[in-house]
């Protein structure tokens, strides 16, 4: 099944959560928190301005992006946990320093 989005609305993948601490405590689900980053899946073709043009997108497919806590709405498709949410919610884009 494939899934495109709308407008400015950008599909993204959680990354997972840490499992072990930095002093090696092994976390259980319930005292994990959501992870505020993910991958981008997939993008819309942006947002229509005030004089009926399409506005670029900021992020593409692949990027690695960092949101707020409660951006998007959570879907499970074939299995898989992804949120959908408007461009706006992502706060930032990682890049890898070389």
């Amino acid at each position: 099944m494939k899934i495109r989005p709308l407008a400015d609305r950008v599909i993204v993948q959680r990354v997972e959560a840490e499992s072990v601490t930095a002093g090696g405590i092994v976390l259980p689900d319930s005292a994990k928190e959501k992870p505020q980053r993910g991958k981008v899946v997939s993008v819309g073709e942006g947002r229509i301005l005030d004089d009926g043009s399409l506005g670029k997108m900021q992020v593409k497919k692949g990027d690695g992006v960092l949101f707020s806590s409660y951006a998007g709405t959570e879907v499970k498709l074939e299995g898989k946990e992804y949120l959908i949410m408007s461009e706006s919610d992502i706060m930032a884009i990682i890049e890898d320093q070389a």
